[in-house]
């Protein structure tokens, strides 16, 4: 299975999901799957509509929120609306961690410094974004 890595209880991100993954992500009672990354961004790696098909037949929800560069208003939309156990992947999990970061921000759910110490424990540096986040709403 994929490095899973949570940032929170009730989030985490991984790098690029395979098919194979999803009866395991469900086991480890995830409900909702975020697909970050754009499917013609590498020719590796299952295709979006692939990873939606095995997760609904897990039983899982599928949000397509691909991206390249900054965030989405739609990726940081998806994070935002995540309810549940969600996993949201990318090349390497950075992109997703990064609508993640901006969707508290912009909620005001956590302080910059809370939002940065969280990704940081999920082994991703979000410290350059401390200013931007504060910017979205996080204090």
């Amino acid at each position: 299975m994929a490095d899973t890595r949570r940032v929170t209880d009730t989030f985490a991100v991984t790098a690029q999901l395979e098919v194979a993954d999803l009866p395991a992500l469900k086991a480890a009672g995830f409900r909702l799957i975020i697909g970050n990354r754009p499917d013609s961004e590498a020719p590796e790696g299952a295709k979006a509509a692939d990873i939606k098909r095995a997760a609904e037949a897990a039983g899982l929800t599928y949000v397509h929120a691909p991206f390249a560069g900054p965030p989405t208003p739609e990726a940081i939309e998806a994070a935002t609306n995540a309810a549940g156990p969600t996993v949201a992947y990318c090349r390497s999990g950075t992109r997703s961690v990064t609508a993640w970061a901006m969707s508290q921000a912009t909620q005001g759910a956590m302080s910059a410094d809370q939002i940065v110490a969280a990704a940081g424990e999920a082994g991703y540096n979000l410290t350059a974004l401390k200013d931007a986040l504060r910017q979205l709403g996080a204090q």
